[in-house]
């Protein structure tokens, strides 16, 4: 598979493909130690994580994987884009690759994505990172109703398949103080060249709709991993995930350790990705255990 389109001096890992449900999900797999597993959102994947990972494969094994629809895996034009049935993909990817005491680094979708996994075998998971995400039913929120507005447009279809929606202009607009660079930004436009490879984007906004009831249900079972070591790096500055949402995690998971970047919006790990790093760096060396 060839991308010319991907600049390999900011992202110089080898590829590897992972075969699920008749599709190539593409992932890294960097380093040697405790295991760290990387889960991206929308309209991003693996890129987003690329500093994160270089700082700290030299210590740890570091994974990403990109969901079906994204970054550098398989965009079939039909296909179960449903938010359930990635964290079903992930799944068997984590019991392909045979991973335990596994600190859990997730993001915007790849939050409900990698946390219900952790709700599901919390054996298997040592910690975990949160960067602006969301686990529960949000169809009360005054913000999030404003935005459903937008979902239900029957224009929307349209804006993400032929214009490239998501990624051209909801990522850019969603950055704090730290703006993303016009040639950085090719690196998340380029994975969806043309409109048959837009499903992914238009289904995990679709999701927000759809799958309301299965986030709250994942909030309801927040007991499972209540004890374990968490970590809340927040961009302050995110025009939709904004800081409520996480007075809303901290309600429920009171022991975590929360970090406030204040001038960072919805992409902290791209818009501040040194501090990031450190913080993360911080927290694991508090929580470090021998398992491997």
């Amino acid at each position: 598979m060839t991308n010319h389109w991907l600049d390999k001096t900011e992202y110089p890992f080898a590829p590897n493909y992972f075969e699920v449900n008749g599709q190539q999900l593409h992932y890294i797999d960097e380093g040697q130690g405790q295991t760290i597993l990387f889960v991206h959102g929308t309209p991003s994947w693996s890129f987003d994580f690329r500093h994160i990972i270089k700082a700290l494969k030299s210590s740890f094994r570091c994974l990403a994987i990109d969901h079906i629809g994204f970054g550098l895996s398989s965009k079939p034009k039909d296909y179960d884009y449903s938010t359930q049935n990635h964290s079903k993909t992930l799944e068997k990817f984590i019991s392909h690759k045979n991973l335990n005491h596994i600190t859990l680094v997730v993001h915007d979708f790849g939050g409900p994505i990698g946390l219900n996994f952790a709700l599901r075998f919390p054996e298997k998971v040592k910690n975990i990172v949160v960067l602006n995400s969301w686990l529960w039913d949000s169809t009360a929120d005054k913000d999030f109703i404003k935005f459903s507005k937008i979902l239900k447009n029957p224009f929307l279809p349209f804006l993400y398949r032929h214009f490239n929606f998501s990624a051209k202009y909801v990522l850019p607009a969603s950055f704090g103080d730290h703006k993303i660079s016009k040639q950085l930004l090719t690196q998340y436009t380029k994975p969806f060249t043309n409109k048959t490879q837009r499903n992914g984007t238009l289904a995990f906004a679709k999701s927000l709709l759809t799958d309301q009831v299965w986030f709250g249900q994942l909030w309801d079972k927040k007991e499972a991993i209540a004890a374990k070591p968490i970590l809340f790096i927040w961009g302050m500055k995110d025009p939709v995930i904004k800081p409520h949402y996480l007075n809303k995690f901290i309600s429920g998971f009171k022991q975590a350790t929360v970090k406030q970047l204040d001038t960072c919006g919805h992409f902290p790990q791209e818009e501040q990705p040194e501090l990031v790093t450190k913080i993360i760096l911080d927290f694991l060396t508090e929580n470090k255990t021998d398992n491997v």
